[in-house]
């Protein structure tokens, strides 16, 4: 299939990530590898959104921390991003609203952005509308290290500065390859895109408990979003389907990552995190990154917390 042909796919994960794990970023890692396998999906970029921090869970700390945390958790990756929006608005976000927010986006702003909370001012861009003049790619074509993406160079609107990834709606653009040689830009146009909600397959059985979701929400959520479930500890997403009329329903809106159901990442979780930490327990080193448990040292979270 041609590159122009594929869907390209931005995957966003909503959560507490309190803390974020090893296996959330796997959770991503894993997804845009099957994408890709399939033939007919390019993951263009990752979106980490934070619940808000009156979401009201036992143990939940301060979204300060758990955006600090997970920008740690990213620094070194060149597609996934964290988006601190959920978080600044003045009450808890439902899913759905989240997902809303960044398909507006889409529709407002050109190219697909992506900027970190901490350098707003230094955002990449790897697209821009065929009905604009073309920007220069780099400002300097003598630079002896590429950047991940194609830099937009110059201030971008305020309104952008905490964007992660946000691409335009679905109109005729053209894709800036950011793995292009230094004054070479490959463009590509007629890209669909699509933003599909990244989640684990707990979530999805969550859709199963009677009154917890909304059923509006979960038809926009499913039917004009569609998920990508990457499943845990060997868990039958077949039969959860089968419980939910709208899962049902939106059936081929459902990609199940299909690969390795044993995979080590697939046992980890923020409770078992948390866990290790009150017990002092090493195999935490198993669960975190690094920087991470540096971080909840330092910051002396969870040490004494329950849940």
């Amino acid at each position: 299939m041609a590159e122009t042909t594929k869907t390209h796919v931005i995957l966003l994960s909503c959560g507490s990530f309190n803390p974020i794990t090893k296996g959330h970023i796997q959770m991503f890692e894993r997804a845009r590898d099957y994408l890709h396998k399939t033939g007919r999906f390019i993951v263009i970029g990752g979106i980490i959104s934070p619940v808000h921090d009156s979401y009201g869970k036992q143990g939940l700390v301060s979204s300060r921390h758990r955006l600090t945390m997970c920008q740690l958790a990213v620094q070194n990756s060149d597609w996934i991003r964290v988006d601190p929006w959920e978080c600044y608005q003045d009450t808890w976000q439902t899913t759905c609203s989240v997902l809303e927010h960044h398909r507006d986006l889409m529709k407002r702003v050109t190219g697909c952005i992506l900027s970190n909370v901490n350098t707003p001012s230094v955002t990449p861009v790897i697209s821009q509308t065929l009905n604009q003049p073309t920007q220069p790619v780099y400002q300097n074509n003598n630079l002896t290290n590429k950047p991940t993406a194609v830099r937009f160079l110059g201030k971008v609107g305020e309104g952008l500065s905490r964007m992660c990834c946000v691409r335009p709606n679905l109109q005729r653009v053209t894709f800036v390859d950011e793995n292009a040689n230094l004054g070479t830009v490959m463009r590509y146009e007629e890209i669909e895109l699509r933003i599909l909600l990244l989640c684990g397959s707990d979530l999805l059985e969550s859709f199963c408990i009677p009154g917890l979701w909304n059923e509006s929400d979960m038809e926009v959520i499913v039917g004009d979003f569609g998920i990508v479930v990457v499943p845990r500890d060997g868990t039958d997403t077949e039969q959860i389907m089968n419980h939910s009329s709208v899962l049902r329903k939106y059936k081929n809106n459902i990609l199940v990552v299909k690969d390795d159901a044993n995979h080590p990442m697939s046992h980890v979780s923020s409770t078992k995190s948390r866990l290790a930490l009150q017990h002092g327990d090493g195999h935490v080193v198993d669960y975190l990154m690094q920087p991470v448990i540096d971080y909840v040292l330092k910051s002396q979270l969870y040490i004494n917390t329950s849940g």
